[in-house]
């Protein structure tokens, strides 16, 4: 996983600067401070609000609509485990409690010592090969538990 920088006033403002040429810059500038500081910060929030002359609200908004947007730094290892309709079928909710018992966390958590961010996501476009996962960008179909123990072993879980 990526070494984030630590957040600033200044960074986030050449960040939004950078991108304010853009019609619609909102997005294209969280997802760059994003990927810049690893989330975005709620101190980032009137920065950007301040200088693409919107209100604190509309720019909350858009963070807090937009479930990819993470309002805390993540682990360092991220997974994120497929919860859609195909998924469920094949048994995903057993592969989700099993993963929350052994990081001991809840789906949407991230461990103690930040070593794991443990999530939802919907829809991987692998229906084919339910139940699947996304390990650090990394798509994984057919997970069954030993795959799921494999990955959470090399977490340290």
């Amino acid at each position: 996983m990526t070494a984030f920088e630590p957040w600033s006033e200044e960074r986030t403002s050449s960040i939004v600067a950078a991108h304010t040429h853009l019609e619609g810059p909102l997005m294209p500038i969280l997802h760059a401070i994003q990927e810049a500081f690893g989330f975005v910060p709620e101190a980032a929030i009137p920065v950007i609000a301040r200088d693409l002359n919107l209100s604190r609200a509309e720019v909350h908004g858009v963070v807090t609509f937009y479930h990819d947007f993470r309002r805390e730094p993540a682990g360092r290892k991220i997974i994120k485990v497929c919860r859609a309709e195909a998924c469920q079928s094949m048994g995903c909710e057993s592969l989700v409690k099993h993963a929350e018992d052994r990081l001991g966390i809840e789906c949407g958590g991230t461990t103690a010592d930040g070593r794991v961010t443990f999530e939802t996501i919907y829809c991987l476009g692998l229906c084919a090969t339910a139940p699947s996962a996304m390990v650090d960008g990394k798509i994984i179909g057919r997970l069954d538990t030993a795959k799921l123990d494999k990955i959470l072993s090399e977490t340290g879980a």
